[in-house]
């Protein structure tokens, strides 16, 4: 599990495979600290196991579910990665409940400065909005933040100078993908409050006996 709280950015040495899996060398520092061989690390808000390490890189397979899913398919060499180490037992919860699995994607439609601040727009499917509440959580590239404002197509976010330093947001244009990971909690209390199957009518609870044990007949 992850805070949403990037540690540090990491800079993409290289990327080794074909289009439908590969490795990836991710050099840095902080997030090495502690770190071992099976840890898991969040990049761009991914969860990925190390697989090797030095003193100034880590490396990590990245497997088919992993690019069709997410923009690490857009990454390049040289590339600025958000990193996060899995939170601690004993850790701070600065940011909110990350899983690092990441949902979809969305494509950055409009950067605006507002005083100190800057304004993200995010356009993504219906099938993501659903769970973006304003003034609830999500994460962009493993990043936690706050909804500003949500409509049928897309969502905002505004971002202090500080995390903008912090992060790759300085990166991003309009045209940028852009990673999404909804707030669990959303996920699952819709999927607890659905039937067994989508197709099965719920069964009541509510029988003649039960009427009769409880003293209505």
């Amino acid at each position: 599990m992850f805070t949403g709280i990037v540690e540090e950015t990491g800079s993409v040495k290289s990327i080794n495979g074909n289009g439908d899996s590969y490795k990836i060398t991710i050099s840095c520092k902080k997030v090495l600290e502690d770190s071992k061989i099976g840890d898991s690390i969040a990049v761009n808000g991914v969860c990925l196991t190390v697989t090797d390490m030095t003193d100034s890189q880590f490396c990590a397979d990245v497997m088919p579910e992993t690019i069709h899913r997410s923009s690490l398919s857009t990454l390049k060499e040289g590339g600025m990665v958000n990193l996060e180490r899995a939170m601690a037992a004993g850790g701070r919860f600065g940011g909110h409940i990350v899983s690092g699995h990441i949902d979809g994607t969305g494509t950055v439609v409009e950067i605006k400065k507002d005083s100190n601040a800057v304004w993200y727009t995010i356009n993504c499917s219906k099938q993501l909005l659903r769970y973006i509440v304003e003034k609830g959580s999500v994460t962009l590239d493993g990043i936690s933040l706050t909804v500003a404002y949500v409509d049928d197509s897309s969502f905002k976010v505004s971002v202090i100078p500080h995390t903008r330093e912090v992060t790759n947001l300085t990166t991003k244009n309009v045209g940028s993908i852009i990673n999404i990971e909804n707030d669990i909690i959303g996920k699952y209390v819709e999927k607890l409050m659905l039937p067994a199957s989508v197709n099965e009518t719920p069964k009541s609870r509510i029988t003649a006996d039960f009427l009769a044990e409880n003293g209505f007949m």
